[in-house]
């Protein structure tokens, strides 16, 4: 059963990067057919998916956030990791790492999830 685990600062300043990692176990990031994808859920709102990064190394991202958002991964760790830059407090939210069979996804109920970890953009 795969599982995976966020990790990364809980406090980013302003402007800054915001730099989160996802550590895969019980499945490759190379498995074919699947999609490794970014969501966040700010407070009091829905949850919004930002980006994926395929099995082939092909990235995805929201139209939204594409200008502000790089998602990379290293294979021989199996990681994948969200880089989201020029941050303000609008990017405070819970953001989830997730596997799933297709590029988007936007509901806790497909694909496996991570638990989430909390990130407050503040000075």
């Amino acid at each position: 059963q795969v599982q995976l685990q966020e990790s990364g600062p809980g406090l980013v300043k302003p402007s800054q990067t915001l730099s989160l990692t996802c550590t895969v176990s019980g499945g490759s990031i190379t498995t074919n057919s699947y999609y490794w994808s970014w969501i966040r859920q700010p407070p009091g709102k829905g949850l919004e998916w930002m980006g994926a990064i395929a099995y082939s190394g092909n990235t995805y991202y929201s139209p939204s956030l594409k200008s502000r958002t790089s998602i990379s991964r290293d294979t021989s760790k199996n990681q994948f990791t969200l880089q989201l830059s020029s941050v303000t407090p609008e990017d405070t939210a819970v953001y989830y790492c997730a596997r799933a069979r297709q590029v988007v996804i936007t509901t806790t109920s497909s694909g496996s999830w991570g638990q989430g970890t909390q990130v407050t953009v503040s000075s």
